[in-house]
């Protein structure tokens, strides 16, 4: 289908590069007709490659670091006055753990890198969704979107503090969505998606490892960040209106397997050896 979302405005967290799950989100979401802003932390914007996505979406650059109220607000406010009007969805697409960075293990963390943690990764999104309330900046029907991992609900290690700044992220999403919904109509989900080979999901230990094991794991693979990106579309769009406080995964089955075949006959070939 085409144009699923002309004529609909929006915000985009968390396109560093071309492998993040942001910036394929922005081209598919440009594709399809909407108009948005691209937003990130100052030094993120530093880092990345954002102008290259701006030129190619003509989506104007507002730098805004997601944990401070007050930059949301400005970034909230020039987005309806660029954009010509309330706004129809916002991707929060935001994690990082100081703490797995710099390889702290969950039983030996730093607490100031973990309230950072939380911040960053799950504050931000009540202060995005909070924010947005106060100015009136949605449209009814509008769709909010968070991107989480299903460490959030299962043990894994590695994954360190993400895996608790996650879960409090889904729970937002569910406590979010009910006031924003009863009151504007708005709906406020997450997608658990699949391990993914972006900039972010590879700074964790043994990414490369558990990469391979879900994609053994899952009936159909892992899914890709494009796939991802085009639910993400279709959760924008008006045929998903009647969709929110969900954690919707988005993983080729994995979150609904105990074991698969492929990895029986991984330990059975070991076993032969």
């Amino acid at each position: 289908m085409n144009n699923l979302l002309k004529g609909k405005r929006g915000i985009i967290f968390g396109a560093l590069d071309e492998n993040s799950i942001a910036w394929k989100v922005a081209l598919k979401a440009h594709e399809q007709g909407a108009q948005f802003t691209l937003t990130n932390a100052p030094v993120a914007l530093r880092m990345g490659e954002i102008k290259k996505l701006s030129e190619i979406c003509n989506a104007p650059i507002i730098g805004a670091d997601a944990t401070i109220v007050e930059d949301l607000e400005k970034l909230v406010s020039e987005s309806m006055n660029h954009l010509g009007g309330k706004l129809d969805f916002v991707l929060h697409s935001i994690g990082m753990s100081p703490n797995v960075r710099k390889g702290k293990t969950y039983t030996d963390v730093n607490y100031e890198w973990m309230q950072k943690t939380y911040d960053i990764s799950a504050f931000s999104l009540h202060k995005t969704l909070q924010t947005c309330m106060k100015q009136n900046a949605l449209n009814d029907w509008a769709s909010v979107l968070a991107l989480t991992y299903i460490a959030a609900q299962r043990s894994f290690p590695g994954y360190g503090d993400m895996a608790d700044a996650k879960a409090t992220l889904e729970s937002i999403v569910r406590s979010f969505g009910y006031y924003y919904g009863t009151q504007k109509k708005v709906r406020v989900n997450s997608i658990s998606q699949s391990p993914t080979m972006t900039t972010a999901g590879s700074g964790i230990k043994g990414f490369d490892s558990f990469f391979g094991f879900a994609e053994k794991m899952s009936p159909l693979g892992n899914a890709s960040a494009d796939a991802c990106a085009d639910y993400c579309v279709s959760m924008f769009s008006d045929l998903t209106r009647y969709v929110t406080m969900q954690n919707l995964f988005h993983d080729g089955g994995f979150s609904n397997v105990g074991v698969s075949d492929a990895i029986m006959h991984l330990f059975e070939e070991k076993k032969g050896e």
